[in-house]
């Protein structure tokens, strides 16, 4: 059955309206879709629609409520993975791993190593992509939730910002370090911030700076990952770590 995430969908009795142009497309005429087929909505607060297609129409879409779920929405375990955005559309490929992980919140992050320096312009036609990407990644991986997708933060915006989290990691490639497994076991944490770093890693300023921000420095074992390699990486340890602890 197909899934579609439909903010705010528009109910009235036991229908719902569909007359986004860009999902009436995809329903009618990319998957031709049919009368009579049932679908999935989500809100991506918590509310799940069984629906049943009565009718299609380039102008708008007809579907009966069959049935309507409450998913839990409060999360007893955060993650948020700030990551620094890679040279050519990796980054693309990043949104969309992260969101089937389950992370919560992810910001794309501008450091002084990352080569991608996009205008204003491009910068928010970049997020309006990234956003797409994750709300069609949550729609594939039947998450309830899409996850949050941050404008291009600079890593001392992010930084000064970070006082909510229990716990704050950054992987770098030098200095002290300790195991990523010690630094999360070691608090137990509800709310979790990693740092991925650039090709050619943090500079040693920011790493200075990160954990004068109450970051702990942790490493991601023998070999140099890609930045696409760890950001996965750093998702499914933690993922499995709190599944299992």
């Amino acid at each position: 059955m197909h899934r579609f995430f439909c903010p705010a969908p528009p109910i009235s009795g036991n229908k719902i309206i569909i007359n986004d142009k860009e999902k009436i497309h995809h329903l009618r005429d990319v998957l031709r879709l049919k009368p009579g087929e049932k679908v999935v909505l989500f809100d991506g607060k918590g509310s799940e629609y069984i629906t049943e297609i009565e009718k299609l129409s380039p102008q708008g879409i007809l579907l009966k409520i069959k049935d309507r779920y409450m998913c839990q929405t409060t999360k007893k375990f955060r993650l948020t993975i700030a990551c620094a955005i890679p040279k050519k559309s990796k980054m693309d490929d990043i949104i969309d791993k992260l969101t089937q992980l389950g992370v919560d919140r992810i910001i794309p992050l501008e450091t002084e190593r990352v080569i991608i320096k996009l205008n204003r312009h491009k910068e928010g036609l970049r997020h309006e992509r990234w956003k797409r990407i994750a709300i069609s990644a949550a729609q594939q991986s039947q998450r309830n939730t899409a996850p949050i997708i941050e404008p291009i933060r600079d890593i001392k915006e992010v930084l000064s910002a970070s006082g909510d989290f229990d716990l704050k990691l950054i992987p770098t490639l030098t200095g002290e370090r300790k195991a990523l497994r010690e630094a999360f076991l070691a608090s137990k944490p509800k709310n979790v911030l990693v740092l991925i770093g650039p090709e050619g890693d943090f500079t040693d300023e920011e790493v200075d700076l990160a954990k004068e921000s109450g970051c702990l420095a942790v490493s991601l074992g023998d070999f140099v990952l890609r930045v696409e390699t760890a950001a996965v990486a750093v998702a499914s340890f933690i993922r499995l770590l709190y599944e299992n602890s």
